[in-house]
């Protein structure tokens, strides 16, 4: 449905100032209305296709999409991955190098922390007080 169409719908479900609200928002506000909103193209009832459809319907023998084939390698791909999903041992995103400089001392932090010697903050102003004897 183009936005001229909306505007219409919109306009007859009773929406004011229609022409000043986005396309998507309008649909929202017809759909809370009740009011049907048709997306695509028309499709003809009467047309040598749709009456083929209907047949094969009533038949129950409709398919629709492109078939799938079961032992293809993206199926078998995709049956271990949901495989892993489900028993939690499927890992995202790139692996952590544990020897890496920054794991190193990401570790040397952690450490530190859990062991109560990590000081936070901005370090003490140290003042240097000299001593002097007057004699």
């Amino acid at each position: 449905m183009n936005r001229q169409e909306l505007i219409s719908k919109a306009k007859q479900a009773g929406i004011e100032n229609a022409n000043k609200i986005k396309s998507i928002v309008l649909e929202e506000m017809l759909k809370e209305t009740k009011v049907e909103v048709k997306r695509g193209r028309p499709i003809d009832e009467n047309s040598v296709r749709q009456q083929r459809l209907k047949t094969r319907e009533l038949k129950g023998d409709v398919k629709r999409g492109r078939p799938v084939v079961e032992d293809s390698e993206r199926q078998k791909r995709l049956k271990e991955l949901n495989a892993k999903k489900e028993a939690g041992m499927l890992k995202k995103g790139r692996p952590v190098d544990e020897n890496s400089v920054r794991q190193i001392r990401l570790k040397d932090l952690m450490a530190k922390k859990q062991a109560g010697l990590l000081k936070r903050g901005r370090p003490k102003k140290q003042v240097d007080q000299e001593i002097v004897h007057v004699a």
